[in-house]
């Protein structure tokens, strides 16, 4: 199982927005030093969820200011974005990055209709966006002498430049918050990003995943790489002790979790909208699936039992809501340290045998 940091930074407040955006940037590059697998990047606008808003401009940064780190987004809101533009700034930072970079796409939030509105977008359309824009990057990237004509866009296109400097482009990879959604990209024989769920629901999933592909005529060849190239997602803190861990993380996800609700409530409050409506409590918002947390051994413990599910990687959000940096500092050093190398010293016994 590989492992990444999940850099979603929350700015309580505007006036924080830069020393959360200069501290998240140091966070990664930490993340690069530590000789950790891969950093992901969130979009989300106009409420300081995620400080850094535009994760095309921060992998830019991040690309050029890291070695050996890959960085992908989880997700680009691709409502949001126009796709030959979009396909232009992934093969800049695919060149910068020496081929890095992974292209994580999604329809858009399903929470905040500030996103849509602020850019003059009708939610309702966002998911044939997201399949019209991926069909044009795809060509975009491939393709000389480009034409297009769609719903949402015409193009004409001579030739993209830069050339990506992976071939035949950078991976893509689709965040699927449904069961559907997933079977889909199983379907297809594409990997995925799995946002929180229990371990239950993380192993149905998986098990229905690999199913679904060998059914519909996918070798097992296609179908380790799939599951290789597939993440979920997880908050983590590891301090000292398991009492110091609930200490420093829990105050920091209630305060996390309540900055998010309070949003959602105002947007309900101001326009009577409401983007989703949950059957029931979702596993994001239960404090014992959302967040792994406590010493090196018991949170080892824990993620040993979601490598036993088999997944290609871990995708964890490591700087929980409105926690010091330093702190999160610390719990990066004691996961590289301590925590990481258990499972390394797994894969190695696994290759051997």
């Amino acid at each position: 199982m590989k492992f990444s940091n999940f850099l979603f930074p929350a700015a309580m407040t505007p006036d924080l927005d830069h020393q959360v955006i200069q501290e998240t940037l140091r966070e990664g590059q930490l993340c690069d030093e530590l000789g950790m697998d891969m950093l992901w990047l969130a979009e989300h606008h106009f409420d300081g969820i995620c400080a850094y808003v535009d994760p095309v401009t921060f992998a830019a940064a991040l690309a050029a200011s890291t070695k050996r780190i890959r960085i992908g987004f989880a997700v680009a809101q691709m409502s949001l974005h126009h796709p030959v533009r979009m396909a232009e700034q992934m093969s800049l930072i695919d060149n910068i990055s020496n081929g890095r970079l992974v292209v994580g796409l999604g329809r858009g939030t399903a929470y905040n209709i500030y996103d849509y509105q602020g850019y003059g977008i009708d939610p309702s359309e966002a998911y044939e966006r997201l399949i019209e824009s991926e069909e044009i990057m795809i060509q975009a990237w491939t393709t000389q002498n480009y034409r297009h004509e769609g719903k949402h866009w015409k193009i004409q296109l001579p030739k993209l430049r830069p050339q990506p400097y992976t071939k035949p482009h950078p991976p893509i990879v689709r965040a699927c918050a449904s069961e559907e959604s997933m079977l889909g990209m199983a379907r297809e024989g594409r990997p995925f990003l799995m946002n929180i769920q229990t371990n239950e629901v993380t192993k149905h999933r998986m098990d229905l995943y690999r199913k679904t592909m060998r059914e519909s005529g996918h070798d097992e060849q296609t179908v380790a790489r799939c599951v290789s190239d597939t993440w979920v997602w997880r908050n983590v803190f590891v301090a000292e002790t398991d009492a110091e861990a609930e200490r420093l993380a829990l105050p920091a996800w209630e305060t996390q979790q309540e900055f998010r609700k309070a949003m959602r409530r105002k947007v309900y409050e101001e326009q009577g909208l409401q983007l989703k409506q949950e059957s029931g409590p979702a596993a994001r918002d239960q404090v014992q699936h959302s967040i792994i947390r406590g010493s090196a051994a018991t949170v080892a413990e824990e993620i040993a039992k979601i490598d036993e599910i088999g997944i290609g990687g871990l995708l964890m959000v490591l700087r929980v809501g409105p926690m010091p940096a330093d702190v999160a500092e610390n719990s990066i050093r004691l996961f590289m340290k301590k925590v990481a190398p258990e499972f390394s010293r797994t894969r190695e016994a696994s290759a051997v045998s």
